[in-house]
C-alpha cells in the first residue's frame, strides 16, 4: 500500500521515486486525495532535491494523462508557444496575430500569474468583454476560422498541472527546473500541437536564474517533446530588465497594440520577431531567412495589427474601453547620467503591490489597471527631474526606494543581450 508520507520522505532522502509513485501522487492529489499541505511538502522537497529525467519524464506523462488530450491532427501549419514568465512579458499578444498572418495556426491554452505578475489570460481578461475560456469545439473552431486561438487552460486538459500550478505559485516552489518542464509540457502535450517554440527566461526578473540551469531546462523540455513525438525550440533570452516599457496587464495590451501598429525598434518588438520567425519555419517547414522575411512584411503591412483587432472581436472584446488607475506616480532622477540599470524583480514586486499580480492562491481578482510604465529605456541620457518611472494604481502607493528599482551611472552601459542561444 503506498502512502504519500511515505513518498514525502522517500523524496527528502534523495531517492528516485519510481513510475508508480509518481502516479499515485498525480491522481490521488487530483482526486483530493492527498492534501495541499502534504503536496506542498512534497513540492518543496523536489526543489530541494530535484527529480531525474525520467522522473520529470513520468510525472508529465501521469499529468497528461489527469485530463482530457486534445486531437489536432487535422490541422495543417499548427503551431504552439510558451514562456517561462517575465516582467512585462506579453509576446503572445503580439507573436500569435503575426504568426497566424503569415499563413500558420496558432493553438495556445495560458494560464494566470505564476508569481508577482499577471499571466496571458489575466491580459487578454483586462479587455472588458473579452471572453477568455473556451469550450474544445470552440477553441478548434477558431483556430479554422482566425488562424489563431488562445484560451485558458480548461478545466480538463492537464488538470493535475492546474492543482499543481496553482498550489507552486503560493508555497515558494515555483524556481525548479523539473517542475517548470513538467508543468509546461505537459499543458503543451495535452494541448495537442506537435510543433513547439519555447521563450526560456533567464535572469533576475525570472524562473531560471543562470544561463546553465536555462539549457539544462531547454534540454528536459527537447527531451520529453522527442518522447511525445514534439518538435521543439527554444530560445533562451534575457530578463535582468523588464520586456518591454510596460508592467500591469491593461498596460501591457496597450503596448502589445502599440508594437503591432507602430513596429518600434525595441527590446520587446526584437524579440516577438525572432519568436515569430522560429514559429513560422518550424510551422511552414520553411528555412529561416524566408520565414523572417513573411513576419517583417506582416508588421509593415499591418496585418498583424488587424489580426489582432479581429481576434479582440471575436473573443466580443473592446480595447478602446482598456481600464485606467485613477491614481499615478512619477519617479523623477535626482541625478544626470545614463539610465544604466532596472531591476526586473524589484520592479515586479513593485507592479504586484500596486494591485498588478496575486499575494495568494485565493487572490481571485487583482486590479487590471494597476502597473508601472518605465518611462526611459536602458542607456538612455537623463537629466536631473527626468521622469524614470510612473506608477499607476487604484489603491495607496508603497514606499519605495528608488535606488533600489534603477541606476543611474556616468556612462553608458555595455550594449545588452537579449538572446543567449537557440537550442534544437
Amino acid at each position: 500500500m503506498m502512502n504519500i508520507i511515505d513518498i514525502i520522505i522517500k523524496k527528502k532522502d534523495q531517492k528516485e521515486l519510481t513510475d508508480k509513485e509518481i502516479k499515485y501522487v498525480v491522481e490521488k492529489f487530483t482526486q483530493g486525495n492527498i492534501k495541499d499541505y502534504q503536496m506542498s511538502a512534497l513540492l518543496m522537497a523536489i526543489v530541494i532535491n530535484g527529480l531525474t529525467d525520467e522522473e520529470t519524464i513520468s510525472l508529465t506523462k501521469y499529468m497528461v494523462l489527469s485530463g482530457d488530450i486534445l486531437n489536432l491532427d487535422n490541422i495543417d501549419n499548427i503551431v504552439d508557444k510558451h514562456s517561462t514568465g517575465g516582467v512585462g512579458d506579453k509576446t503572445t499578444l503580439i507573436v500569435a496575430p503575426i504568426v497566424a498572418s503569415c499563413g500558420c495556426k496558432l493553438a495556445k491554452m495560458s494560464g494566470r500569474g505564476l508569481g508577482y505578475t499577471g499571466g496571458t489570460i489575466d491580459k487578454l481578461e483586462s479587455i472588458p468583454g473579452f471572453k477568455v475560456s473556451l469550450t474544445k469545439e470552440e477553441f478548434i473552431e477558431e483556430i479554422k476560422n482566425l488562424g489563431m486561438s488562445i484560451t485558458s487552460q480548461t478545466e480538463n486538459i492537464a488538470l493535475a498541472d492546474k492543482k499543481i500550478y496553482a498550489l507552486r505559485d503560493v508555497t515558494g516552489t515555483t524556481e525548479s527546473i523539473p517542475l517548470i518542464a513538467s508543468s509546461i509540457m505537459s499543458k503543451k502535450i495535452a494541448s495537442g500541437s506537435k510543433k513547439l517554440v519555447l521563450d526560456i527566461k533567464v535572469g533576475e526578473g525570472a524562473l531560471i536564474k543562470n544561463i546553465s540551469d536555462a539549457r539544462k531546462l531547454a534540454n528536459l523540455m527537447i527531451k520529453i517533446g522527442k518522447e511525445n513525438s514534439m518538435q521543439v525550440v527554444c530560445l533562451l533570452t534575457n530578463m535582468d530588465i523588464p520586456l518591454g516599457n510596460n508592467i500591469g496587464n491593461s498596460l501591457e495590451v496597450l503596448e502589445a497594440i502599440n508594437t503591432l501598429y507602430y513596429f518600434p525598434d525595441t527590446n520587446l518588438t526584437r524579440l516577438c520577431s525572432e519568436l515569430a520567425t522560429q514559429m513560422v519555419s518550424l510551422a511552414l517547414d520553411i528555412d529561416y531567412d524566408e520565414a523572417k522575411k513573411r513576419v517583417d512584411e506582416t508588421l509593415r503591412s499591418k496585418k498583424a495589427y488587424n489580426k489582432l483587432l479581429a481576434f479582440v472581436n471575436d473573443r466580443n472584446g473592446d480595447i478602446t474601453k482598456l481600464p485606467k488607475s485613477k491614481y499615478f506616480y512619477q519617479i523623477k532622477s535626482d541625478k544626470e547620467g545614463y539610465l544604466s540599470e532596472l531591476s526586473s524583480l524589484e520592479l515586479a514586486k513593485l507592479s504586484m503591490h500596486l494591485g498588478a499580480g496575486r499575494k495568494t492562491k485565493e487572490d481571485s481578482t487583482i486590479d487590471y489597471s494597476a502597473g508601472i510604465i518605465i518611462n526611459k529605456n536602458l542607456n538612455d541620457k537623463v537629466k536631473i527631474g527626468d521622469v524614470i518611472i510612473t506608477l499607476y494604481t487604484n489603491g495607496e502607493i508603497p514606499q519605495i526606494d528608488k535606488n533600489i528599482l534603477f541606476k543611474i551611472a556616468e556612462n553608458p552601459n555595455k550594449a545588452y543581450d537579449l538572446i543567449y542561444e537557440i537550442i534544437k
